[in-house]
Parts: C-alpha cells; structure tokens; sequence
C-alpha cells in the first residue's frame, strides 16, 4: 500500500509511475532495435534446442517482457515492427506512450 504522502506527492508533481516510464522506454529502445534489420534477426531468432540460459540468470529475456508489455496494450510483435519501421509514426507512438503513462 502506497502512503497517503506519495500519493499526494505525485499528484502534485504530475510524475509518471516509475514502471511506467521504465516501459515506455524499453519500448522506444525496441523501436530503434526494430529499425535495424541485423539487430532484428538476431533478437527474433531461436536459440538451440537444447540450450538453456546460465544458472542465475532470469528465465525472462528482454524480447519476453516486451511481448509482453506488447500484449498488455493489443500489439502484436509483427504489427509493432512494421509500425517501427517508420520512423516518424514510431516516435509519435513512443511519445504518445509516455504521455499516456502519466498520473493525472
């Protein structure tokens, strides 16, 4: 539970949720990943069949929690690449996502 403190502090401020912009950034670094082709390949590819990631690592990669992040607001990855392809559009919708992310 939030204290009644941080939420008038926030009010105030009109600061964005941490986890929020934490979101909205990873998404505008995922649109500029998208735009590079080489870069692409590499995140989309599988890896072996049997290979598994190092002990002590997060089972949670990067492109997991963006698909994810994606689902949570109706994207699809493929429909996000094409929109990332288009530089101007892509940067509108990342400001937009911040924007959004705001507390009012």
């Amino acid at each position: 539970m939030v204290p009644p403190c941080a939420e008038f502090i926030k009010k105030t401020t009109q600061q964005s949720h941490l986890l929020a912009i934490v979101e909205a950034r990873c998404f505008y670094c995922f649109g500029h990943t998208a735009q590079t082709p080489d870069a692409l390949k590499i995140l989309t590819a599988s890896p072996f069949e049997n290979w598994r990631r190092p002990p002590g690592r997060s089972h949670t990669t990067w492109m997991k929690t963006i698909q994810q992040d994606l689902k949570s607001n109706n994207l699809s990855l493929n429909e996000t690449i094409d929109v990332a392809e288009n530089h101007p559009l892509w940067r509108l919708m990342s400001t937009f996502a911040m924007m959004t992310s705001r507390v009012v």
